[in-house]
């Protein structure tokens, strides 16, 4: 196919030849030339970006599409937890309803690869993973989705939770989930054993949720960075928030990104606020491997989320005090391919700033047309006038699927 009269990455007008799931040609606009019958896509002088990739999302907690209701969670992991385990069986729709309309409604919006977590463990069995694997077969020709065993109640403090973690590994998860070693499980050394035991065992990778404040999360990533770099699995893992990491001194910073970098360990954000700021212009400098993600969408965690990856890249660009067009763009790379070099490892990692890939020849056709004059004014606008493309194919127009 060709996509006529488009502005990649807000550039000059062109046209981009499709050919299966490749881009082929980009050429200036009304310059490109295909046999008659040759499907066109009209770009209306939109910008085209790379597809958004969300790289850390809860889908089995999901409650949009359903009656708003009041936020019912206490302070602190545990104590939420229990909370949504009280409430998530009672949702006044089934959770694999619920599941495959938010998957819908993310790639409506522009997001073709995903990474969910879903719950394991004793309260819940298999039945949330079980979800989140429907609604990706539900969706397989929209949308490319990791689904990580995620073990949202610890390891050690419930009888029976390192089973069923092996369980959904066997049953298909692709990713082995771990959550802070020290805080929650009270046991570093034993939880990341087991994680990491597992991640071996089964040749899968690792990602672990790191809320630790301080120099507790600094040691806890200590550990796993250690363990990685032992066992030979740079590129394989990822820490999820570190919403700690990073409010120490400049030369802590600078050491732990240095440390990154040596064990090719990735990170993921959800752009919260009133927390100390990822160094993303250093991660960018040195190499480092991030993505964004929405997190829970209006859950039993929090009413936040609305399935829409545009909106959480402004989210990411507002709480960093980010004002400077580059810096607005460099948020939108995250959010497309910087996201999509953590599930796909093959994918270059973004080398700086100024770093716009993900539209030349040989890319993969996961893209996004959007409305605004620049990359930069989309984000602030954030417009409803959207085509999306998977693999070559439009599978979503004006926010519904195709």
């Amino acid at each position: 196919m060709w996509i006529r009269r488009c502005r990649p990455w807000g550039g000059q007008v062109s046209d981009v030849r499709v050919e299966g799931e490749l881009v082929a040609e980009v050429v200036p606009g009304g310059a490109g030339e295909g046999p008659a019958g040759e499907e066109e896509v009209d770009g209306r002088g939109r910008l085209l970006l790379p597809a958004f990739a969300d790289v850390h999302v809860h889908l089995d907690s999901t409650r949009l599409g359903l009656p708003f209701r009041p936020h019912t969670g206490g302070p602190g992991v545990w104590t939420m937890m229990l909370n949504d385990r009280r409430h998530w069986r009672d949702a006044e729709a089934g959770i694999v309803e619920r599941v495959a309309h938010t998957l819908g409604l993310m790639v409506a919006r522009g997001t073709t690869r995903v990474r969910s977590f879903a719950q394991v463990d004793v309260d819940a069995g298999l039945e949330r993973l079980e979800a989140v694997l429907a609604a990706r077969e539900t969706h397989r020709d929209r949308v490319e989705v990791q689904v990580v065993a995620f073990p949202q109640a610890g390891l050690l403090r419930e009888e029976g939770s390192v089973q069923v973690l092996e369980d959904a590994l066997r049953a298909g998860a692709d990713v082995v989930g771990g959550i802070d070693p020290c805080s929650l499980d009270r046991d570093p050394v034993r939880h990341l054993d087991l994680v990491f035991g597992l991640a071996e065992r089964h040749g899968l990778p690792v990602d672990v949720h790191l809320h630790e404040p301080g120099e507790l999360g600094r040691f806890s990533a200590d550990l796993i960075l250690e363990r990685t770099v032992a066992l030979g699995m740079q590129g394989q893992v990822l820490v999820s928030h570190g919403y700690g990491l990073w409010d120490g001194t400049e030369s802590q910073t600078r050491a732990l990104v240095e440390r990154l970098v040596e064990a090719d360990v990735a990170t993921a954000t959800v752009a919260p606020g009133g927390r100390a700021n990822l160094p993303l212009e250093q991660f960018a400098e040195h190499g480092v491997r991030v993505g964004l993600g929405e997190d829970g969408q209006r859950d039993y965690w929090s009413p936040y989320g609305n399935a829409d990856m545009l909106d959480r890249t402004w989210q990411l660009a507002f709480t960093h005090g980010f004002r400077r067009d580059e810096l607005v763009e460099h948020c939108l790379a995250v959010a497309t391919r910087g996201g999509a070099s953590i599930v796909d490892r093959a994918l270059p990692r973004l080398t700086g700033v100024s770093d716009r890939p993900g539209l030349t020849v040989g890319d993969r056709a996961d893209l996004v047309l959007l409305d605004g004059e620049t990359p930069t004014s989309a984000v602030m606008d954030r417009g409803t006038d959207r085509t999306v493309l998977h693999r070559g194919r439009v599978v979503a127009e004006a926010l519904e699927l195709v």
